[in-house]
């Protein structure tokens, strides 16, 4: 029987799995459509933002330029023909950097794939903690304490908590560098863990308190509930220590909520990084992507765009497989 079960838990997951890898493959096909559409309506020209705005050109060249990059073709047309290299793995080239896109995408996004990692870590353990001292705390300052520092955050830009930490940690205390990711006029040989580390603290920061109160105002919550619900007290009168509940009962029924709401945090930290890169002018995709922007390049928009909805949606299928292995009842409701 229990061979049995555990049969139909692994057909549920990978059906599951399956249906929801097909929806992902239509939701990055339908971002692809969404993004060259809106590029192309842009009001900026293509031409003047490759070559600049002050570098006159005549119409030959111009005309030149238009027809190297495709862009004498129509939108539709170019939209197939580079969905068809897409597929083949060729995404193009960016005429930003004049480098093949796909390439140029994995260098950028392992960089922000750094900072973007250390960040969610740090912002989950450390919001985590402080929804549950809260509620143990309930009423008295230190709840008061977390919660105003959480709802003042929720309603702080990233790009601004940034901009203080660095006017604190660079201008006045000068103990931390105010950008990048290796100290300027270094060798790459020449840079040390400690340099990166230290070039890493203040975007880590500034990224983390980006979405920290959801996660803080939402564990509070469940706990509290946790605490006063009917086992917990029966708990109690059986003479268990307060502690032995919080381990046995509370946590994991608070846990299950924090790890969803976390791993569903994914767009607003794909989006939280955006700012921060250009603050801290980190080389990441978030920053390549305001490049890409001011400057209307599309092949590479639309690919930054593909990996970003890629980023979230695996995000979001790790939470559902992590529902289940932390509460194995969970699998039961794995229907396609």
């Amino acid at each position: 029987m229990g061979k049995k079960t555990r049969q139909v838990e692994l057909r549920n997951i990978c059906e599951y799995l399956g249906w929801t890898t097909l929806k992902g493959l239509a939701l990055l096909f339908f971002t692809s459509i969404v993004i060259f559409v809106l590029v192309n309506m842009s009001p900026i020209d293509t031409v003047r933002a490759y070559i600049g705005y002050d570098v006159i050109i005549s119409e030959e060249q111009r005309a030149a330029i238009t027809e190297q990059w495709g862009l004498d073709r129509p939108p539709l047309q170019r939209y197939f023909s580079w969905l068809g290299s897409a597929l083949r793995g060729d995404w193009g080239t960016s005429f930003l950097y004049n480098r093949p896109v796909l390439p140029l995408i994995w260098e950028m996004f392992k960089s922000s794939l750094l900072l973007m990692s250390v960040a969610w870590v740090c912002s989950g353990l450390f919001t985590f903690a402080l929804g549950i001292v809260a509620a143990f705390n309930r009423g008295n300052w230190v709840d008061k304490s977390i919660k105003s520092v959480s709802l003042t955050l929720a309603a702080t830009p990233s790009f601004w908590c940034g901009m203080v930490l660095i006017m604190i940690f660079s201008v006045w205390l000068d103990i931390l560098p105010t950008g990048l990711a290796t100290p300027a006029g270094k060798l790459a040989s020449e840079v040390t863990l400690g340099d990166r580390i230290r070039h890493l603290i203040l975007p880590v920061i500034a990224l983390s308190l980006n979405g920290m109160a959801n996660i803080v105002l939402h564990t509070r919550e469940k706990m509290i509930r946790s605490l006063e619900s009917e086992y917990s007290l029966f708990a109690r009168a059986r003479g268990e220590s307060r502690s032995s509940i919080f381990w046995r009962h509370n946590l994991r029924n608070v846990l299950l909520p924090a790890v969803t709401l976390h791993f569903a945090s994914f767009s607003e930290l794909f989006g939280g990084s955006v700012f921060v890169e250009t603050v801290f002018a980190y080389p990441g995709v978030g920053q390549a992507a305001v490049q890409a922007g001011l400057k209307n390049d599309v092949l590479l928009l639309v690919a930054i765009a593909v990996f970003a909805t890629l980023f979230v949606f695996v995000g979001n299928i790790t939470a559902d497989i992590l529902y289940a292995v932390i509460d194995p009842q969970i699998r039961d409701g794995y229907r396609a």
